[in-house]
């Protein structure tokens, strides 16, 4: 028998069961503690993001999702933007591993672009809805400091990646800026087309076992090369 539902007698002896008050959301309740209670939230919002995507999202959608009582999410987030924007935070950190991932000292400004650029797209092919839903800005609360912090982190990596020195926040030159824009136009939107599906049909043209990944190594080879002879040369 369930430990939330207590045996009683009736008059007659007859048994009955007697359930405790709160069912399930006050049992859930009990097990969230020391902060837990916002991290189960901030997983049940990710789960239903990637399921029912961001116009799913709801604070209600959340708490019921957690299994816990309907004000749970205002209590620790106030409002939708601020559930949004504390699972933007947790997107872009998790995003800066990714990116960081296969990147060596000893690697060449083209061979780190491709390192960040696989990075870039596994981050989405893994989290679609939370990718898409990090850079729409219209939903997040941009005034957060953390996460201007945490999204200018991600860009950092792509820009020390290149060899600027704007890295953290500082003042960069316009040809800087310029390959950094480049740069990042290149995986990101190759990445918004990925989840799509655009690029299935022109996959399908490649030779047999190309991945997505290997058309995006060609278009950064592309993206590479001098307009005049064909040469590599530094994005």
């Amino acid at each position: 028998m369930p430990r939330s539902a207590k045996t009683v007698r009736s008059r007659s002896g007859a048994r009955a069961v007697k359930r405790a008050p709160g069912g399930r959301q006050a049992k859930s309740a009990r097990l969230y503690h020391h902060g837990a209670l916002r991290e189960a939230l901030l997983q049940a919002a990710e789960r239903l993001l990637e399921r029912d995507g961001v116009q799913g999202l709801t604070l209600r959608a959340a708490a019921r999702e957690a299994g816990v009582s309907h004000a749970a999410p205002k209590h620790h987030f106030g409002d939708l933007s601020g559930l949004l924007t504390d699972l933007a935070i947790v997107g872009f950190e998790r995003f800066r591993g990714y990116l960081a991932t296969g990147l060596q000292d000893d690697l060449s400004p083209r061979e780190k672009l491709d390192a960040i650029g696989r990075g870039y797209v596994a981050f989405a092919k893994a989290h679609p809805g939370l990718f898409l839903m990090m850079f729409r800005s219209e939903r997040l609360d941009m005034s957060r400091p953390a996460l201007r912090a945490a999204a200018r982190a991600s860009q950092d990596v792509l820009a020390s990646a290149l060899g600027e020195s704007g890295a953290g926040g500082g003042r960069l030159t316009l040809e800087a800026a310029g390959r950094l824009a480049r740069a990042w136009s290149l995986v990101h939107g190759f990445s918004i087309l990925l989840i799509d599906g655009r690029w299935k049909p022109l996959l399908a043209r490649l030779p047999e076992g190309s991945t997505a990944e290997d058309l995006l190594e060609a278009a950064i080879d592309s993206a590479s090369a001098r307009r005049s002879g064909g040469q590599a040369a530094p994005i």
